[in-house]
């Protein structure tokens, strides 16, 4: 008996220990960096005004991949096609994104924090490894895409020795946390809006490869609609759920007198950006110069102004992902295994990885995990909406507001792994082919209505007696959502 007691005394000892770890951990976040990796942001440091969290979020918004991805649409599926799809991308993602931002405001938390109640905080795990793998890959791909174009320009360069510098270069760019990314993004945006005026005019004077109205450029034997528009959709999938669920890092700091013109403001304007104007110059500098790669076409209208151009557009887009990876990691590492070294220390890991997969080649590989990603982000996006405005607003089975806390959690709820798992599987078999050519091109979104369908089903099935061990009296009513 005294064996037992004096074991259960070094437990209780052990869980102090743990908890008062992660407290000084989130005091620290909170002090130097004001990150609060492991809990709400609370209401007096929600100072940050939606015009600045819009700023932060045109790092991505401005990278040069949708240029990219316009140009490639419009090559391959034709003009018109890309143009419907990117009207497409900008209204489901702006929906999806305007709601998150709403959630992640409200409650001062991001999206891996609010799937703890939803999935358990051991299942939560899941999305958490699933977000930073997203980010740590496009953290690979964009900057090869920098690597590549400041290589052409001076092939003396060992590419291994780019891709050491620049990937080095974000991780002392991420040291200070969420002001340092608002500074960065507002002194470096009107720089990238000098440099974008300045090719769309080059562009202008530059003969085009086709004659007629870009608009009109259709490939041989490709019409508009049908399966054309359907793989161009299926493009927009790969991405779309990643910029609806990312702007939650950022809204979460929102002041809470901004919260409704802030939702609406950061959930649509970035995709308008990413999805309308990149894409669609991204459509045009493709047709006029017959021309898919950026990296390519932007160097060829700008010469060393556009290498400079790409590092300014990459580095944007790539502080903004390896912020977020260093969140989810803190979230995975330190659910998973009590591990809370500090979101610095996360960056750095990032960034090594970053650094080692574009070393490695491995983004040749990325289409078939964009496949991945993209099913499974839209899905997890689709199971956040679904239980915020299904099971919590509307039949009221889940709790009103959002819990983070291990004490107060199950390990696993059902109702979020499974209509998480079960949809990406599915959709990525889909996705792969397997299903027909219609759900080839639509896996995301049918991962993402097959996703809400569960989580419904399984919130009315389970009774919502997963979301909370414990009750939580501590969380102010302006936190709830319902």
């Amino acid at each position: 008996m005294r064996s037992e007691i004096t074991a259960d005394h070094k437990l209780r000892e052990k869980d102090i220990r743990e908890k008062n770890l992660r407290e000084k951990d989130m005091r620290q976040d909170g002090e130097t960096t004001g990150d609060f990796s492991f809990d709400r942001v609370p209401r007096e440091e929600r100072k940050m005004g939606w015009v600045s969290i819009t700023n932060i979020t045109f790092g991505i918004a401005t990278a040069i991949f949708y240029f990219q991805m316009g140009s490639v649409m419009a090559l391959q599926f034709g003009a018109a096609n890309a143009i419907i799809s990117a009207s497409y991308a900008i209204i489901v993602a702006g929906i999806l994104g305007s709601i998150i931002v709403y959630l992640s405001a409200k409650s001062g938390m991001n999206v891996n924090l609010l799937s703890r109640g939803g999935f358990g905080y051991i299942g939560a795990s899941l999305t958490s490894l699933i977000y930073a793998s997203n980010f740590i890959m496009y953290c690979a791909f964009e900057g090869m895409i920098l690597v590549a174009a400041v290589h052409a320009f001076f092939p003396a360069i060992p590419l291994w020795l780019l891709i050491v510098v620049f990937g080095s270069l974000v991780i002392p760019l991420n040291w200070f946390g969420i002001k340092q990314l608002d500074k960065l993004q507002k002194w470096s945006l009107p720089i990238f809006g000098v440099f974008l005026i300045v090719a769309i005019i080059m562009a202008f004077n530059h003969p085009s490869l086709y004659d007629g109205s870009f608009w009109t450029y259709m490939p041989e034997g490709v019409q508009i609609g049908g399966t054309a528009l359907l793989l161009c959709i299926g493009m927009q999938h790969g991405i779309m759920g990643l910029t609806a669920l990312i702007a939650s890092d950022y809204a979460r700091f929102l002041k809470p007198k901004d919260l409704k013109i802030g939702s609406i403001a950061i959930g649509f304007i970035p995709q308008i950006f990413c999805f309308g104007v990149m894409g669609g110059l991204g459509i045009w500098f493709g047709v006029t110069l017959g021309e898919s790669n950026p990296g390519v076409y932007i160097v060829v209208l700008l010469g060393l102004g556009g290498v400079l151009f790409t590092v300014l557009t990459q580095v944007r887009i790539n502080i903004t992902n390896i912020y977020s990876s260093s969140l989810s990691l803190s979230s995975f590492f330190e659910n998973m295994f009590g591990f809370t070294p500090g979101r610095r220390f996360w960056v750095v890991v990032a960034g090594v990885i970053a650094m080692i997969l574009m070393l490695g080649g491995i983004v040749d590989h990325l289409d078939t995990a964009m496949t991945f990603q993209g099913v499974a982000l839209m899905s997890w996006a689709a199971v956040l909406v679904t239980d915020a405005l299904v099971l919590k607003k509307w039949l009221k089975i889940s709790p009103r507001y959002y819990e983070s806390r291990q004490e107060n959690l199950y390990k696993w709820n059902p109702v979020g792994v499974v209509s998480l798992i079960v949809p990406t599987l599915i959709g990525t078999i889909a996705a792969l082919g397997y299903m027909g050519t219609f759900l080839q091109s639509t896996a995301a979104f049918f991962a993402l209505l097959m996703a809400s369908i569960l989580t419904v089903v399984l919130g009315v099935a389970t009774k919502g007696r997963y979301y909370m061990k414990k009750e939580a009296h501590d969380i102010p009513k302006e936190d709830w959502i319902a």
